[in-house]
């Protein structure tokens, strides 16, 4: 089977991919606490995986994931933490460092990356980009939409539908990304990690609990809802490109 990753690409292959569709997936990761039964680098892996199968679906390339990402900080006792080192804790605890997250950087530094990432993909001859991933980086994607099409001449995709029953990493570690870690990667998830009294608290966990509630049918329900939708996206991003091609013409 031909790979849709990027890095793994001959030139003739490239070509052969960004003419039939020139649609670039970003994995917007990182390196992140995600309970003690997730890996610590799910935000791109789920995204990933997502695109991977986006790509044989629909076309495109998949990009390597970035790892860093903005997210809210907190400055305690002369110590900065961020994300999940605070955000799920009870309002009077104090927050702690998570093992394994090393992933930070500021709004302003992610939005020039992100500029970077889209003036090099437009270089590359790239017409769509599709962004998904963790939750303030979904967020800075979407500040670039109007800013990549003016500049870049680039459509931007976010996989995050309203009307979406599921949603695609719609939580924290918890059974929406438990579920999709389930479908995706069974061989990475470890629930026996997780505290088995029903009323213990679950840290850096922020939704439904996993416990109960995630299963690999709904992670591969969530993961087929959120393609669908996207397919159906891309179809409309492609159809306009076509036309602005006769336009052209």
């Amino acid at each position: 089977m031909e790979s849709v990753l990027y890095e793994e690409l001959r030139p003739s292959e490239f070509l052969s991919r960004l003419n039939q569709a020139p649609i670039a997936y970003l994995p917007l990761g990182t390196l992140e606490w995600h309970g003690p039964h997730l890996p610590l680098g799910s935000d791109g892996l789920q995204s990933r995986a997502l695109f991977c199968d986006m790509a044989r679906r629909v076309g495109g390339i998949v990009m390597p994931m970035l790892f860093v990402a903005p997210d809210k900080t907190m400055e305690y006792e002369g110590k900065t933490y961020i994300g999940m080192d605070f955000w799920s804790r009870p309002a009077r605890e104090a927050p702690r460092q998570l093992p394994g997250s090393a992933y930070y950087v500021s709004d302003s530094l992610y939005d020039a990356l992100l500029d970077a990432v889209m003036a090099q993909l437009a270089r590359a001859g790239f017409r769509i980009v599709v962004g998904h991933g963790h939750g303030p980086a979904n967020q800075a994607f979407q500040r670039q939409i109007p800013f990549a099409r003016e500049k870049y001449g680039l459509m931007l995709v976010r996989a995050v539908f309203e009307q979406a029953q599921y949603g695609y990493q719609s939580d924290h570690a918890a059974a929406n990304e438990t579920s999709i870690m389930m479908h995706y990667y069974p061989q990475l998830v470890n629930m026996s990690a997780l505290p088995q009294e029903t009323d213990a608290r679950l840290e850096g966990v922020n939704g439904d609990d996993p416990r109960k509630y995630a299963s690999a049918e709904m992670g591969k329900a969530a993961a087929e809802e959120t393609m669908a939708f996207l397919e159906a996206a891309l179809t409309k991003c492609l159809g306009e490109l076509r036309r602005e091609g006769h336009r052209d013409k």
